[in-house]
Parts: C-alpha cells; structure tokens; sequence
C-alpha cells in the first residue's frame, strides 16, 4: 500500500511539472508576441526597453535661451507730497491731485531657459509660448553642441504653444506619432533640458488624458509620472517607438519641483497650432460659441445644493449657455442639453472637446450628437471664428491704420507733462480717418496698453484684430492739452 502511494505520488509531480512547463512556455510565447507587436525589444518579464526610443529623440531636441534685455518703463508710484501744491510739475504731480506721480525705472535683465523640438529639417522648432514670449534674444542649441540665433514665427497663448525658426539645412528631425492613440499605463520618455542639465531623459507612464488643469485656454494635457521640471517645458513626450507624442508643458507641484505628475499638450492640438501659425501667423480657431461643463461636475455641483438632477446620462459636457450667433445653436443646442459625441468620438469631459475642437477650423463641418430632454439628437453644423463667420483671421498690419506715426520729442512731453506717445502725423484712408482722429493727435493707450513705440502700437493691432471684437480703444491727448478717447474698428 506505502509502495502504491509513492508511486501515484511520483505520477502526480510528473503530471504537474509538464502542467506548469506548458503553461511557461505558453507565457514564454504570448510575452514574445506582445513584445513583436509592440515593436520593443525586451527580455520577458524585464521592464520595457526604452534605449531605442531615446536615441531617436535626443538629437531632435534642442536647449533654448531666453534674453529679454534691460528697458527703461515709466510706472506710476505713491507720492507722499500729493497735497503739496506743485503747479509747476517739478515733483511730478501738476496740481497736487491723484497721489501718484511717474517714475522711470530701469528693468533688469532676464535671462532664462527651455527646451524644443526639431519638426522639420529646415529649422522650424515647437516649443511652449511661455519659454520663448517677449524674447529680445533666443539661441538655440542642438544636441552636438552646434548653436543658432532663432527667431519667431508664431505665438498661441490659447494653447501655450510657439513655432520659432533657425536657419540651418538636413537638422535632425523626430517622426511626429498620433497622441490618439496613446493610452493610459503606456511607457512614455519626457525628453529635455531641466536645471540647464542638456540631454536630459525621464520614464514614466501615461497617467491619464484629456486632464484639465484651467492653465490655458484651450488644453486637453496628457498626464505623466516621467520627471518634468524647470527647463523641460518645449521638451518632448515620446512614445516606446521615439515618435513625439506631446510637447512637455508644466509640471504639477506645491513646491515648484517635479512630485509626480507632468503633463504635455497632445500632438492631436499641436499639428493643427503649427500648421496654422505657418500659414497664417495666428491659429484659426474654430468654436461651438457655448458655455458649459463636464456633465459629472454640474451633476455633483447641483447635489451639493441638494438638487437631484437627471439629465439622462452621467457622461458628456452639460451645456450651460449658447451664444444665439454662433455654430451652436445652428445645431440646436439649448442650455440644459448634454453633449455626448462629436463626429461619433464620445466626449465625456470639455477637455476632450478641446481637443477635437482645436483640430478644426472655422468652415469645417462637424456632426454633434446630444440629448436633448434625454432624447438623443444627431445634428450637422459648420464652425465658426470667434467673430461668428467662417473667414481666415490673420493678424492685421499697421497699415489697416492709414496713417504715419512717430515718437513724441522731448519738446512735446515738456510742454504737455507727458512720458511717451504716438504722435499722428499724417492721415490717409483707413481705420484712423474713418474714427475722425486728426492729425497731431497722440496716442497713448491703445486696449488699455501703453503706447510707447510704433512696436507697441503694432503689437494692440495685431492683438485686437484677432480677437471676438476687433476693436482698438484709443485714449491719447490733442496738442492743446485736452485728453481724448476714439473707437479705431479694425475690420474692413
């Protein structure tokens, strides 16, 4: 009986050393086909092999400078003798009146640092807005240590992106991949230059997507745990196969370093913002002209009133307001709707619809589906700009003014008591004549702006005339002393 019991035992261990030695194998075989399909070359059960890809990017990203040199600006400051009667002006304050006088102070020198990414062999380099904005001086460094002076094309605040340029032949580029197609749990490389410490490479995983931050205007980030920090911003987000995915824009921290999380604007929103600054010199934003929220948050918002609400879905962006002119409500949409999918994508969050937004331009056409009173609506529509129609925005001239300008002279700032201006100086036809500002009328704040330069004046213009209303609110003084405000219309 002991004999019969060792022998089933044996049998047993033989049975399961060829159970397990089946299910190795078969482990052994799927892992090799996960890691054929991926395209990574990894030893099973290791982590992810990341080497190939960082070769890939490293030469296509470059370490940028940041100089914004010394000015002199004029400020208003507290003056402690404001009761004193100075009707001569020589404590700065005519009169004793207002509290305040102006003060010329010398602005030190900035000097800061950032990262970008090499998208075509000619030159053309994206980067964040923010690293490169107000720059006097940008110098680009390549990977092999060659140097160029750059400068800028285009800049978009809305997405925190810029397109700037140096002049070189056969640069080192990186293959741009589709951010769609990312997901989360997958490898991704934060490539950069953070602390100045050039040709820098972090890991991590893709954290989530579509996060909302309320940073910029229009964002729909990717979330990474890969270490992002001062300097990496422009940098790049690649995928395992060395294809940028994101461009590295902040990081999400109580201390100002990385504890965590990064995160970088898709290249589904880039390829459209770089396309459009080429072309244009300013993106053609396409808009719905609503107002809303992810339909969770209003759901959540309204129980904490303790109102119960049933919109028919949990998942979608509530629309709270509709503009009556815009591609919104041409689709029918009324406050209380809830969006669910655009161009049959589903949208659960308004960043998502950021997204696909920010792929559009005005003209283009998109399908909605909603619910309205929990019924679900299919409808077509043609976006449009933030001016309500579908015409290509691009930023207007100084030559939409009609008219010449120069610097006031010292002469003038002492018999008027002046700092700066515009001086008119001649008027032709143009939105200058059609507001009746006459000649040797001086411009001082354009938009509120102060206007100290014809740079500066060209600067209001280009700003207002892609903005919802492109209007210039002029306030400036006549040659006999009398301070004045003119609406300059910038569209034709």
């Amino acid at each position: 009986m002991k004999k019969m019991t060792n022998i089933l035992l044996i049998i047993m261990c033989v049975v399961a050393v060829a159970f397990s030695g089946g299910a190795f194998i078969k482990a052994n075989a799927a892992a090799k086909a996960i890691e054929q399909k991926s395209g990574n070359v990894t030893i099973a059960g290791q982590p992810v092999d990341l080497t190939v890809a960082a070769e890939k990017a490293l030469p296509a990203v470059v370490h940028i400078k940041y100089v914004q040199n010394s000015k002199t600006r004029t400020v208003e400051v507290q003056d402690p003798f404001s009761d004193f009667f100075d009707p001569f002006g020589f404590f700065g304050n005519p009169g004793g009146q207002g509290g305040t006088r102006k003060q010329q102070v010398q602005t030190p020198k900035k000097e800061a640092s950032g990262s970008g990414v090499i998208i075509s062999a000619d030159g053309y380099i994206v980067t964040n807005n923010h690293v490169v904005e107000g720059a006097d001086q940008l110098t680009v460094t390549l990977n092999d240590n060659r140097e160029f002076s750059a400068r800028i094309i285009g800049l978009d605040k809305t997405t925190d992106l810029a397109l700037i340029k140096i002049d070189g032949k056969n640069l080192p580029t990186i293959t741009i991949g589709d951010s769609d197609k990312l997901k989360v749990g997958e490898w991704v490389l934060a490539v950069g230059n953070p602390f100045n410490l050039n040709n820098t490479v972090t890991a991590g995983i893709v954290s989530a997507k579509a996060r909302s931050l309320g940073a910029n205007g229009v964002e729909s980030f990717i979330q990474t745990d890969a270490a992002i920090n001062a300097g990496n911003s422009g940098g790049a987000l690649v995928n395992t196969n060395g294809e940028l995915v994101g461009i590295n824009a902040m990081l999400y921290s109580q201390t100002g370093s990385y504890s965590g999380y990064g995160f970088a604007i898709p290249t589904t929103i880039m390829n459209k913002v770089v396309d459009d600054l080429k072309k244009y010199g300013t993106v053609q934003r396409a808009v719905l002209d609503i107002q809303g929220s992810d339909a969770r948050k209003y759901i959540d918002a309204q129980k904490d009133q303790g109102k119960e609400v049933d919109l028919g879905t949990n998942e979608g962006i509530y629309v709270a307001k509709v503009n009556p002119d815009g591609a919104g409500a041409d689709a029918g949409l009324e406050e209380g709707d809830v969006i669910t999918s655009i161009d049959g994508k589903k949208v659960t969050k308004m960043a998502e619809l950021q997204e696909i937004l920010a792929s559009k331009r005005p003209g283009d056409k998109i399908s909605i589906t909603y619910l309205h009173n929990k019924k679900s609506v299919t409808k077509n529509v043609t976006l449009k700009n933030t001016k309500g129609n579908t015409n290509v925005v691009k930023e207007a001239d100084l030559d939409v003014l009609g008219a010449n300008f120069r610097e006031v002279t010292a002469e003038q700032k002492s018999q008027l008591g002046i700092n700066y201006g515009l001086e008119v100086i001649k008027v032709n036809s143009g939105a200058i004549k059609e507001a009746a500002i006459p000649k040797g009328f001086i411009i001082q704040k354009a938009n509120n702006q102060p206007i100290k330069s014809i740079d500066d004046l060209q600067e209001a213009v280009k700003a207002a005339s892609t903005d919802g209303e492109p209007v210039l609110f002029i306030k400036g003084i006549h040659p006999s002393g009398k301070s004045d405000y003119y609406t300059v219309k910038l569209e034709q």
